[in-house]
């Protein structure tokens, strides 16, 4: 029962990442026929990432990471400068695993809620601490208006994936400044029950 319900929770991510994707690049392709090629070859290899780990409960934090790059360097082409991303994590930390596209739909929620401008660029930095946990913390700059889809709801989708596996609650801080989410890192496949 568990594995039915988390596949079900894992498939609600990929198809607004692919539609939002298919938009922008219905865009590119008007302003320029290069800029969309590029755009749809970092699409190919995020896309590719993300089906290959559709079946995986977790992946390791470095998978992440990597996929992480791609995915930043896909929103780059598409948003500009406006954005800043940043990484320190221990190198330990790497081999931790945790639910595939964890980090995607985190800054997903903090793209989705804040403006950024390459005058005020909204900073997200990605760390580790000595409690095994990664931090994803971002300044808030939030928008007058959101889209329509529910961004929350994929952080309620995350919360609801680590109750599944038996983990430690993921944690959000707001204040008025930044928003810090802290995901806990899970040393081995043997430690959740699925």
């Amino acid at each position: 029962v568990k594995q039915s319900q988390l596949l079900g929770l894992k498939s609600q991510v990929n198809p607004h990442f692919l539609f939002n994707c298919l938009n922008s690049l219905s865009g590119l392709i008007n302003e320029s026929a290069e800029d969309a090629e590029n755009f749809l070859n970092e699409m190919s290899k995020v896309y590719r990432y993300m089906l290959r780990n559709d079946e995986d409960f977790l992946v390791s934090l470095e998978k992440e990471l990597q996929f992480i790059q791609l995915y930043y360097s896909l929103l780059r082409s598409r948003y500009g400068e406006g954005r800043e991303l940043t990484r320190n994590v221990n190198e330990r930390d790497k081999q931790c695993l945790l639910p595939p596209l964890s980090l995607q739909v985190v800054l997903e929620n903090a793209f989705s809620q804040n403006t950024t401008q390459k005058t005020a660029p909204l900073k997200i930095m990605i760390y580790s601490n000595d409690r095994g946990e990664i931090l994803i913390k971002n300044n808030v700059q939030r928008k007058a208006v959101t889209d329509a889809f529910d961004y929350e709801a994929g952080l309620d989708n995350l919360v609801s994936r680590y109750r599944l596996l038996n983990q430690r609650q993921l944690i959000i801080t707001d204040n008025k400044n930044e928003r810090i989410i802290k995901l806990p890192l899970i040393n081995s496949e043997e430690a959740v029950s699925v």
